[in-house]
């Protein structure tokens, strides 16, 4: 496995995101305007979708069967100039284990998906021994090497988080542009409320850390676009 410092756009020192990293293969070949497909390719063409359309996109049978019953949703939303949310559940239809708002916008994520490999980290630094990694409230972000800010997970959904989950309660996977909570209003002064869905594989690497990778609908064998990883201040000091 060749070492994480050798990708130029992600940049990590917490051991405990290290051992959970996958490489992915023949990345130091890929270049950064790939055409690969996949939920990330169709989350980078918001911006030249056209204006006004409820649902632009959403993506058909996948080429052969990929999804697992033990797998993960994943969906990050938010509108085109605000910032975006990142959910996490256990099915479409059940309650989310995890949300939170990150600390950046759309358009900076999108910019992100150039590379067309996208890694955010997410670092507690507020540990204790009695809470799962996830139960975690502060978290700093990073977002392929580069920190966002800090975040605090939600203890209750919003109102406009609850209307995105009760919209996409029978997608699997997807992406798309959905109507805003006001039914009159298709486009607010934050732009249109986009959303991307996936299915994602949980990785347990310790009670203080965990990973979750993207599962490529398109089933290309290049590996996963996205990867999210949780791990805390602990596991970095070695505590």
């Amino acid at each position: 496995m060749p070492p994480i410092h050798s990708s130029p756009y992600f940049q990590m020192d917490n051991p405990a995101i290290l051992s959970l990293l996958r490489p992915t293969p023949g990345e130091k070949h890929r270049k950064p305007t790939s055409s690969s497909g996949g939920l990330l390719r169709m989350f980078k063409l918001f911006p030249m979708l056209t204006s006004g359309c409820k649902m632009v996109a959403l993506l058909g049978r996948p080429r052969r069967p990929m999804l697992k019953d033990s797998a993960t949703t994943g969906t990050i939303f938010g509108y085109r100039k605000g910032r975006v949310c990142l959910a996490i559940q256990d099915d479409p239809h059940s309650v989310p284990i995890f949300v939170i708002e990150l600390p950046m916008l759309t358009s900076l994520l999108q910019k992100e998906m150039a590379s067309d490999i996208v890694r955010i980290a997410l670092e507690s630094e507020t540990k204790t021994h009695k809470k799962k990694v996830l139960e975690e409230f502060v978290w700093a972000v990073l977002c392929n090497g580069r920190k966002m800010g800090y975040s605090i997970r939600r203890k209750q959904l919003s109102d406009d988080e609850l209307h995105v989950m009760q919209l996409l309660r029978g997608v699997s996977m997807g992406a798309g542009v959905l109507p805003s909570p006001n039914d009159k209003e298709t486009v607010t002064a934050d732009g249109e409320l986009t959303y991307m869905r996936a299915r994602f594989e949980r990785v347990v690497g310790s009670k203080d850390s965990e990973a979750f990778y993207m599962i490529n609908p398109d089933g290309a064998a290049s590996g996963p676009e996205l990867s999210i990883f949780f791990a805390s201040l602990l596991s970095k000091l070695g505590l």
